[in-house]
């Protein structure tokens, strides 16, 4: 009895070990094919709910990334960032400007579909792989961000994510989709940081 507890035993250390190496293979797949990527754009939406699956909002919006730098639009707000500062446009008369924020302590629509968190400090691990399709559960092992983990779908056909599904700490859950995204486009610099020239009488607070 004891060895056969021993053999299962070790059939699941064995399957877990897979699991592990088949979602690093797929999550290296996403990063090479983001690293070659020049331009894309994308639809988001966003909800989160509380513990009790209660719906606590849904925001919708586009998001256009070139490297570290993106463009958000969330109906009449825009986020513009250059990589180094990070633009807040209430799309009427105040914008404000603030430094980048490279805690990581949080997951957003860019870092989602530039993959700029995939092989930063997770653990990962296969939950499904099925078609076109891979679930991969991504557990951090910096135990101050605010999320316990992210569960995180990739098309393998693109070797994309299209959504996140992020387990806060607090008991909320936020769901990210992203749709009809496009990795061959040609953006300017120019997109990415706000013009105060192209906005007359806009109050930049610094």
């Amino acid at each position: 009895m004891k060895k056969f507890i021993s053999v299962v035993m070790m059939f699941f250390a064995a399957g877990t070990i897979l699991a592990q190496s088949d979602a690093k293979s797929i999550l290296n797949k996403v990063n090479n094919n983001l690293q070659s990527i020049k331009g894309a754009t994308a639809n988001f939406n966003y909800s989160t709910k509380d513990r009790n699956n209660k719906n606590l909002g849904n925001i919708t919006g586009k998001i256009a990334i070139k490297g570290s730098k993106y463009f958000i639009q969330q109906g009449s707000t825009q986020i513009y960032s250059n990589g180094r500062k990070i633009w807040n446009f209430n799309g009427s008369d105040e914008v404000n400007v603030s430094d980048i924020d490279n805690s990581g302590s949080t997951l957003s629509p860019q870092k989602i579909l530039s993959g700029d968190f995939i092989n930063k400090d997770f653990t990962s691990k296969l939950i499904s792989n099925n078609g076109s399709l891979a679930v991969i559960e991504l557990t951090p092992t910096d135990n101050r961000k605010n999320f316990s983990k992210v569960n995180v779908t990739v098309n393998k056909t693109r070797n994309l994510i299209t959504k996140a599904i992020i387990f806060e700490k607090g008991g909320n859950t936020v769901t990210f989709n992203l749709s009809d995204i496009n990795t061959n486009v040609t953006l300017a610099d120019s997109k990415f940081a706000f013009d105060p020239k192209a906005h007359p009488g806009v109050e930049v607070i610094d």
